[in-house]
């Protein structure tokens, strides 16, 4: 079998590389988009088994993202995991609202992320 290729989305490039490493390590295939048209291009053409996905993004925004992810036929399964700093309790609602499978905020522990990620790959080969 061969390991489970994720999609992460940060527009920081100290983040995108330690999500990087943390899930390479985790024995993961990685691939990176830096905002969310970016995003959009990489997980249409590339379909990840799983997106993590920041909010705050240039030229389209996390929730955007997601929404637009969810609402499509050919892509609404992949499991998508919101990374992000924004920890109010309205941020996370719209998150969950807008389709995210989960919502952690950063800084996140990499046994976190790795945990998440992995519960979520289960779910979606159900």
């Amino acid at each position: 079998m061969s390991s489970a290729r994720i999609l992460a989305v940060d527009d920081s490039a100290t983040i995108l590389e330690m999500i990087k490493a943390i899930l390479t390590a985790g024995g993961y295939e990685v691939l990176t988009a830096a905002d969310g048209a970016e995003a959009l291009d990489v997980a249409r053409s590339e379909s990840p088994d799983l997106i993590l996905l920041d909010v705050m993004l240039p030229k389209l925004d996390g929730y955007r993202v997601c929404r637009l992810l969810k609402f499509d036929q050919n892509y609404k399964q992949i499991p998508i995991i919101m990374l992000t700093a924004k920890t109010e309790e309205q941020a996370m609602a719209t998150g969950i609202r807008t389709g995210a499978n989960q919502y952690l905020t950063k800084p996140v522990e990499p046994d976190t992320l790795l945990t998440a990620v992995a519960q979520e790959l289960a779910k979606a080969q159900g």
